[in-house]
Protein backbone atom coordinates (compact mmCIF):
# COMPACT_ATOMS: atom_id res chain seq x y z
CA UNK A 1 0.00 0.00 0.00
CA UNK A 2 1.27 3.18 -0.96
CA UNK A 3 -0.27 6.46 0.66
CA UNK A 4 -0.31 9.92 -1.16
CA UNK A 5 -1.18 12.96 -0.63
CA UNK A 6 -4.09 14.50 -2.41
CA UNK A 7 -4.61 18.02 -2.40
CA UNK A 8 -4.24 20.11 1.23
CA UNK A 9 -6.14 18.16 3.54
CA UNK A 10 -6.68 14.17 2.16
CA UNK A 11 -4.71 11.21 1.63
CA UNK A 12 -5.36 8.30 -0.90
CA UNK A 13 -4.65 4.98 -0.15
CA UNK A 14 -3.63 2.99 -3.40
CA UNK A 15 -3.59 -1.04 -2.88
CA UNK A 16 -1.90 -1.23 -6.73
CA UNK A 17 1.50 -0.72 -5.51
CA UNK A 18 4.06 -3.15 -3.85
CA UNK A 19 3.73 -4.73 -1.25
CA UNK A 20 0.49 -6.43 -3.51
CA UNK A 21 1.37 -9.23 -5.64
CA UNK A 22 0.98 -7.61 -9.44
CA UNK A 23 -0.90 -10.67 -9.93
CA UNK A 24 -3.77 -9.81 -7.67
CA UNK A 25 -7.29 -10.33 -8.98
CA UNK A 26 -9.59 -7.26 -8.92
CA UNK A 27 -11.79 -10.03 -6.28
CA UNK A 28 -8.73 -10.05 -3.98
CA UNK A 29 -8.16 -6.14 -4.43
CA UNK A 30 -11.64 -5.66 -3.62
CA UNK A 31 -11.26 -7.54 -0.34
CA UNK A 32 -7.95 -5.51 0.25
CA UNK A 33 -9.55 -2.08 -0.11
CA UNK A 34 -13.26 -3.86 1.96
CA UNK A 35 -11.05 -4.28 4.82
CA UNK A 36 -8.83 -1.16 4.99
CA UNK A 37 -12.50 0.69 4.44
CA UNK A 38 -13.98 -1.24 7.62
CA UNK A 39 -10.65 -0.51 9.32
CA UNK A 40 -10.92 3.13 8.62
CA UNK A 41 -14.56 3.46 9.53
CA UNK A 42 -14.29 1.91 13.15
CA UNK A 43 -11.04 3.95 13.91
CA UNK A 44 -12.80 6.93 13.19
CA UNK A 45 -15.83 6.03 15.31
CA UNK A 46 -13.34 5.47 17.98
CA UNK A 47 -12.02 8.75 17.35
CA UNK A 48 -8.82 7.41 15.93
CA UNK A 49 -8.38 9.04 12.88
CA UNK A 50 -9.96 12.25 11.93
CA UNK A 51 -11.83 12.64 8.61
CA UNK A 52 -14.86 13.57 6.94
CA UNK A 53 -14.92 11.64 3.99
CA UNK A 54 -13.95 7.87 3.46
CA UNK A 55 -14.38 7.00 0.43
CA UNK A 56 -13.51 3.38 -1.11
CA UNK A 57 -12.88 2.83 -4.77
CA UNK A 58 -11.74 -0.70 -6.78
CA UNK A 59 -8.20 -0.32 -5.58
CA UNK A 60 -8.45 3.04 -3.32
CA UNK A 61 -9.94 4.44 -0.12
CA UNK A 62 -10.09 8.38 -0.07
CA UNK A 63 -9.16 10.25 2.99
CA UNK A 64 -10.84 13.63 2.98
CA UNK A 65 -10.83 16.63 5.52
CA UNK A 66 -8.01 15.42 7.25
CA UNK A 67 -6.34 18.13 9.78
CA UNK A 68 -2.74 16.95 9.70
CA UNK A 69 -2.29 14.75 6.39
CA UNK A 70 1.23 13.81 7.34
CA UNK A 71 0.72 12.57 10.67
CA UNK A 72 -2.33 11.11 10.24
CA UNK A 73 -0.33 9.38 6.97
CA UNK A 74 2.47 7.85 9.31
CA UNK A 75 -0.42 6.41 11.98
CA UNK A 76 -2.34 4.97 9.27
CA UNK A 77 1.28 3.37 7.68
CA UNK A 78 1.06 1.39 11.39
CA UNK A 79 -2.51 -0.29 11.05
CA UNK A 80 -3.03 -3.85 9.89
CA UNK A 81 -7.04 -4.15 8.97
CA UNK A 82 -9.10 -7.21 10.30
CA UNK A 83 -10.68 -9.30 7.57
CA UNK A 84 -14.02 -8.04 6.44
CA UNK A 85 -15.77 -11.31 8.05
CA UNK A 86 -14.34 -10.26 11.63
CA UNK A 87 -15.57 -6.17 11.51
CA UNK A 88 -18.93 -7.19 10.05
CA UNK A 89 -21.87 -6.23 12.37
CA UNK A 90 -23.44 -9.22 12.98
CA UNK A 91 -26.74 -7.37 13.94
CA UNK A 92 -26.90 -6.24 10.48
CA UNK A 93 -29.33 -7.95 8.18
CA UNK A 94 -28.43 -8.41 4.30
CA UNK A 95 -30.68 -6.07 2.05
CA UNK A 96 -32.74 -8.16 0.41
CA UNK A 97 -32.92 -7.53 -3.56
CA UNK A 98 -36.36 -8.58 -4.92
CA UNK A 99 -35.59 -9.15 -8.69
CA UNK A 100 -37.09 -10.62 -11.47
CA UNK A 101 -34.42 -12.82 -13.12
CA UNK A 102 -35.48 -12.40 -16.98
CA UNK A 103 -33.09 -9.96 -18.23
CA UNK A 104 -31.71 -10.29 -21.91
CA UNK A 105 -27.90 -11.19 -21.25
CA UNK A 106 -28.89 -14.09 -19.23
CA UNK A 107 -27.99 -16.50 -22.00
CA UNK A 108 -24.83 -14.86 -22.35
CA UNK A 109 -23.94 -15.26 -19.04
CA UNK A 110 -24.56 -18.73 -19.13
CA UNK A 111 -22.41 -19.17 -22.06
CA UNK A 112 -19.73 -17.38 -20.53
CA UNK A 113 -20.33 -19.43 -17.31
CA UNK A 114 -20.66 -22.67 -18.97
CA UNK A 115 -23.61 -23.31 -17.65
CA UNK A 116 -27.35 -22.73 -17.97
CA UNK A 117 -29.94 -20.52 -17.53
CA UNK A 118 -31.54 -21.26 -14.28
CA UNK A 119 -27.83 -22.43 -12.75
CA UNK A 120 -27.16 -18.63 -13.40
CA UNK A 121 -30.11 -17.67 -11.46
CA UNK A 122 -29.16 -20.12 -8.70
CA UNK A 123 -26.53 -18.67 -8.36
CA UNK A 124 -27.03 -15.43 -7.99
CA UNK A 125 -29.55 -15.87 -5.92
CA UNK A 126 -27.52 -18.22 -3.37
CA UNK A 127 -24.69 -15.51 -2.89
CA UNK A 128 -23.96 -12.94 -0.54
CA UNK A 129 -23.07 -9.76 -2.03
CA UNK A 130 -21.19 -6.59 -0.69
CA UNK A 131 -21.16 -2.76 -1.73
CA UNK A 132 -17.18 -2.81 -2.44
CA UNK A 133 -18.04 1.20 -3.38
CA UNK A 134 -20.58 3.79 -5.06
CA UNK A 135 -20.06 4.92 -8.71
CA UNK A 136 -20.55 6.06 -12.15
CA UNK A 137 -24.01 7.19 -11.09
CA UNK A 138 -25.68 7.96 -7.50
CA UNK A 139 -26.80 5.35 -5.40
CA UNK A 140 -24.86 2.81 -8.08
CA UNK A 141 -22.94 0.37 -5.87
CA UNK A 142 -20.46 -2.00 -7.29
CA UNK A 143 -21.16 -5.89 -5.61
CA UNK A 144 -18.35 -8.20 -4.80
CA UNK A 145 -19.22 -11.81 -3.97
CA UNK A 146 -18.56 -13.43 -7.33
CA UNK A 147 -15.68 -15.78 -7.83
CA UNK A 148 -12.76 -14.16 -10.37
CA UNK A 149 -13.63 -17.18 -12.39
CA UNK A 150 -17.29 -16.25 -13.13
CA UNK A 151 -15.87 -12.60 -14.18
CA UNK A 152 -18.05 -11.49 -17.21
CA UNK A 153 -17.28 -8.89 -20.25
CA UNK A 154 -19.06 -5.89 -20.96
CA UNK A 155 -20.92 -5.01 -24.13
CA UNK A 156 -18.96 -4.45 -26.58
CA UNK A 157 -21.56 -0.94 -27.59
CA UNK A 158 -22.99 0.18 -24.66
CA UNK A 159 -26.81 0.00 -24.64
CA UNK A 160 -28.05 4.04 -25.31
CA UNK A 161 -30.79 3.73 -22.57
CA UNK A 162 -30.70 0.89 -19.55
CA UNK A 163 -33.78 0.67 -17.82
CA UNK A 164 -33.87 1.83 -13.64
CA UNK A 165 -33.65 -1.33 -11.50
CA UNK A 166 -32.03 -3.21 -13.90
CA UNK A 167 -29.88 -6.08 -12.51
CA UNK A 168 -26.40 -6.54 -14.23
CA UNK A 169 -22.90 -7.77 -14.53
CA UNK A 170 -19.62 -6.97 -15.48
CA UNK A 171 -15.68 -7.89 -14.85
CA UNK A 172 -15.87 -9.34 -11.33
CA UNK A 173 -19.27 -7.24 -10.01
CA UNK A 174 -23.06 -7.30 -10.02
CA UNK A 175 -24.62 -3.58 -9.79
CA UNK A 176 -28.18 -2.10 -9.72
CA UNK A 177 -28.84 0.51 -12.48
CA UNK A 178 -30.64 3.13 -10.10
CA UNK A 179 -31.77 5.31 -12.76
CA UNK A 180 -32.63 4.65 -16.48
CA UNK A 181 -29.12 5.41 -17.92
CA UNK A 182 -26.66 4.46 -21.12
CA UNK A 183 -25.30 1.07 -19.67
CA UNK A 184 -22.65 -1.51 -21.33
CA UNK A 185 -23.81 -4.25 -18.42
CA UNK A 186 -24.71 -7.72 -19.00
CA UNK A 187 -28.54 -7.32 -18.01
CA UNK A 188 -29.66 -10.51 -16.08
CA UNK A 189 -32.53 -9.05 -14.56
CA UNK A 190 -34.82 -6.10 -13.15
CA UNK A 191 -35.94 -4.83 -9.38
CA UNK A 192 -39.08 -2.62 -8.36
CA UNK A 193 -36.96 -1.34 -5.32
CA UNK A 194 -35.82 2.26 -5.19
CA UNK A 195 -31.59 2.31 -4.57
CA UNK A 196 -31.73 6.23 -4.59
CA UNK A 197 -33.76 8.67 -3.14
CA UNK A 198 -33.07 12.09 -2.53
CA UNK A 199 -35.35 12.81 -0.47
CA UNK A 200 -34.84 10.00 2.37
CA UNK A 201 -31.04 9.85 4.85
CA UNK A 202 -28.96 8.25 3.54
CA UNK A 203 -30.29 8.74 -0.27
CA UNK A 204 -28.17 5.49 -1.67
CA UNK A 205 -30.18 2.40 -0.21
CA UNK A 206 -26.64 0.84 -0.78
CA UNK A 207 -23.58 1.93 0.81
CA UNK A 208 -19.96 0.53 0.99
CA UNK A 209 -19.70 -2.15 3.16
CA UNK A 210 -23.89 -3.40 2.98
CA UNK A 211 -24.57 -6.94 2.40
CA UNK A 212 -26.83 -7.87 -0.43
CA UNK A 213 -28.65 -10.89 -1.45
CA UNK A 214 -30.09 -10.59 -4.80
CA UNK A 215 -33.15 -12.63 -4.28
CA UNK A 216 -35.85 -14.15 -6.46
CA UNK A 217 -39.36 -12.16 -6.99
Amino acid sequence: MRIRPAGAHALLLDFTTPPVDPGTSPVDLAALVEAWRAELWRRREHGELVATEIVPAAATVLLDGVPDPVATAARVADWTPAPPAATADPGADPVEVPVTYDGADLPRVAEHWRTDVPAVVRRLARTEFRVAFCGFAPGFGYLTGLPAELAVPRLTSPRPRVPAGSVALAGPYAGIYPTASPGGWLLVGRTELTLFDVRVEPPARLTPGTRVRLVPA
